[in-house]
């Protein structure tokens, strides 16, 4: 039951945000959604069981961690900037007669359905307990950390470059961009590999590397990569920076 109460709450949550971007004519406030919709169902989940291990604990502490940063980030970007152009064209090229029954399904279904599989590692160790802490959660602290410095300091690099007016139409390319195209997303996807890591660490639920296997897919093949990787395909200075620069993990730069 109390899985049914989760997963209903976080519809609910995802069912108020569309109506409201709707309201306000941009779909950008899912990405904000996003964060929270995690901190949502791993605070719920633990306050259905009140589990007394340490592992369930530090689980939902970092999630809330991760989860109200990166909404934080988001809503600084966003909120009173117009629509982000992924869902710009949307709007333009799909039917307009099927727009929002289109928009609800593939992005706000889509995305609750998503939130809830990769924050099961979290949702079922605060269900089912662990009380137990070992070599294995620690190993999965550690690699959740370094993962959030990836994903916090690349999107703090980020910010601060397109702050500073010279940068304008340039690319990104210092501090962690140096390493990795994407060091937000590579953080995002290990930090999930690290929560998932400490939920397995007594040896059980060994499926629940679902989660992590499901965002680093997602974030490599559908959303957050390609897109980003298509929108600056074709230029110069892209491509340039393509051909020394690692896609995804963190690798030293290649010699032109």
């Amino acid at each position: 039951m109390n899985y049914w109460i989760t997963a209903a709450i976080l519809l609910v949550y995802f069912i108020f945000t569309y109506i409201i971007a709707q309201i306000k004519k941009n779909n950008g406030y899912v990405d904000i959604a996003w964060g929270m919709g995690f901190v949502l169902t791993a605070v719920l989940s633990w306050l259905l069981v009140r589990p007394q291990g340490a592992v369930p604990l530090v689980i939902t502490l970092l999630v809330a961690v991760w989860g109200l940063r990166l909404t934080w980030f988001l809503a600084r970007r966003n909120l009173g900037k117009p629509e982000d152009f992924r869902y710009a064209n949307m709007r333009h090229n799909w039917q307009k007669n099927t727009f929002y029954v289109r928009m609800f399904v593939q992005i706000y279904l889509l995305q609750f359905f998503l939130n809830y599989l990769i924050n099961l590692p979290t949702i079922v160790r605060n269900l089912e307990d662990l009380q137990d802490w070992n070599i294995l959660a620690t190993i999965g602290l550690l690699v959740w950390l370094t993962g959030f410095f990836f994903e916090s300091v690349g999107d703090s690099q980020l910010r601060k470059f397109k702050a500073d007016p010279a940068n304008k139409g340039n690319l990104m390319t210092r501090g962690l961009w140096r390493y990795t195209r994407h060091p937000n997303y590579f953080g995002e996807a290990t930090q999930w590999w690290g929560i998932c890591l400490m939920a397995i660490s007594d040896g059980r639920y060994i499926w629940l590397l679902v989660s992590p296997l499901a965002i680093t897919l997602f974030l490599l093949f559908v959303s957050g990569v390609p897109m980003l990787e298509k929108k600056y395909a074709g230029r110069p200075d892209w491509e340039a920076y393509k051909a020394v620069t690692s896609k995804f993990f963190p690798l030293p730069v290649k010699r032109s």
